[in-house]
């Protein structure tokens, strides 16, 4: 089964690629689409949504698309829908994960809990299928870890190490993008 990714993103259409070996993912690129979605919506969810709504009007393929990020509990869930955008288009991961470090600096403990939320939109036979996979753990106090992309060095899991800490299968193993495509699955819409 094909299934073009919304997304130019290339470390999410490398996880898709690992957690859905099954099936043959396809990039933007790789579809021959080269649009970049303005991600206009409030929620994970809207966004997802708005990305499978605009590639799905333009193949007649299954469209997934998914809108991630970062919620920090002490921040009423900042950066939320806007964790890639909140410092601006042109803000490096580094950037921003000094920023969220040091916007929690003398937080200890429960005051650095976090989640990680993944939402997925699917349309497939002109219908659409959204759900969402949540990964909680806290915010470390420095980024640590060479793998990932995003947040991932700065986002601790429960067992105390960072996302970008971890390799890639055990990552996929435990991500909230994973506990959602296996929801998808569960649903049999995968």
């Amino acid at each position: 089964m094909k299934i073009i990714v919304a997304t130019n993103n290339s470390g999410k259409i490398e996880e898709i690629k690992e957690i859905l070996k099954e099936y043959e993912i396809i990039s933007l690129k790789e579809a021959g689409i080269n649009i970049d979605i303005e991600e206009t919506g409030e929620t994970f969810s809207e966004n997802a949504r708005i990305k499978a709504r605009k590639i799905a009007s333009l193949t007649n393929e299954i469209v997934l698309a998914d809108d991630s990020g970062l919620s920090i509990k002490c921040l009423d869930g900042f950066p939320g829908v806007r964790t890639h955008r909140f410092l601006g288009e042109n803000a490096t991961d580094e950037e921003r994960n000094n920023y969220i470090i040091e916007k929690l600096k003398g937080k200890e403990g429960d005051e650095r809990l976090a989640e990680v939320e993944t939402c997925i939109a699917v349309i497939k036979d002109n219908q659409e299928y959204v759900v969402t996979g949540v990964l909680e753990g806290r915010i470390a106090k420095e980024a640590r870890g060479k793998n990932g992309f995003g947040f991932d060095p700065i986002f601790e899991t429960l067992f105390g190490k960072t996302l970008a800490e971890l390799c890639k299968s055990k990552k996929n193993k435990i991500s909230s993008r994973k506990k959602a495509l296996n929801k998808l699955k569960g649903l049999n819409i995968l």
